[in-house]
């Protein structure tokens, strides 16, 4: 306990799943929270949750896309907290498995812009401040659908895969300014977005099928996401920079195959 006591972070998507449970976490590590969502009750329950368990956190309700509430999540945090240390862009929607001959230039505009120019905003404005002060974390959520098919739709993939170049590059335009930026490629985890997922594999009794094809066997949990977003976060991770982390019980590690039969 402890590793981001005394910094000031913001997350994003903070209502619910992945960024919930970070948003916990890091306030459970030390950290002054910022959790925005575009969902106002959902994003004050976090922040409430934190301060009940004796946490600090403000709630803001925006939208990762629209860069002037990018802005303004970035003002609110420097003027509560009086700085900004992390800040975790894990904002994104799945826009479902639309078939490709299907799929809009609306549709793909829309994923686009939550997806992968959310977290280039928040690199951009948050980056500014974090580059004046000499340090800072910033990370990203990517997936394991941007490092290959089959894991997401296509513009949703396509968005991911953006998502790691993103911090790749932004590594790099940050050279010798303090400012590390990473990303976690969660696998299957049970959050709102797959609830789908979820829903119709426990409704046909399948639900131990759910993560079968993964080293580990399983699905996972937000909170194994959330404890890497923290690592990264933390002074621990003082030396990664540039990355693309997978978390997926080893799915990524693995080409196509079929289990032999006992």
């Amino acid at each position: 306990m402890g590793r981001l006591k005394g910094k000031r972070a913001i997350v994003t998507g903070a209502a619910s799943g992945i960024g919930r449970a970070s948003a916990l976490l890091f306030a459970r590590e030390g950290a002054a929270v910022l959790a925005v969502d575009k969902t106002r009750d959902a994003v004050e329950e976090t922040a409430a949750q934190i301060a009940a368990a004796g946490g600090r956190a403000v709630a803001m309700a925006a939208d990762a896309g629209d860069e002037a509430d990018v802005q303004a999540y970035v003002a609110r945090a420097l003027a509560e907290f009086g700085g900004l240390d992390v800040v975790y862009a894990n904002a994104g929607i799945s826009g479902g498995l639309v078939p490709l001959f299907e799929q809009t230039v609306k549709h793909w505009q829309e994923i686009l812009r939550v997806n992968l120019i959310g977290p280039f905003l928040a690199l951009k404005h948050a980056g500014a401040h974090m580059v004046k002060q000499g340090s800072g974390s910033i990370v990203c959520t990517a997936s394991v659908a941007g490092l290959r098919a089959n894991a997401g739709g296509n513009p949703y993939s396509a968005s991911k895969a953006g998502i790691i170049s993103l911090v790749q590059t932004a590594a790099n335009s940050f050279f010798g300014s303090g400012v590390r930026v990473n990303a976690v490629c969660p696998g299957l985890i049970e959050t709102g977005m797959t609830k789908p997922i979820f829903d119709y594999a426990r409704g046909r009794g399948t639900e131990a099928n759910l993560g079968q094809l993964n080293p580990l066997n399983r699905y996972g949990e937000p909170h194994e996401i959330a404890a890497m977003a923290a690592f990264l976060a933390s002074d621990e991770a003082s030396y990664v920079n540039g990355q693309a982390i997978a978390v997926d019980g080893g799915l990524s590690s693995t080409h196509p195959f079929r289990r032999p039969r006992p």
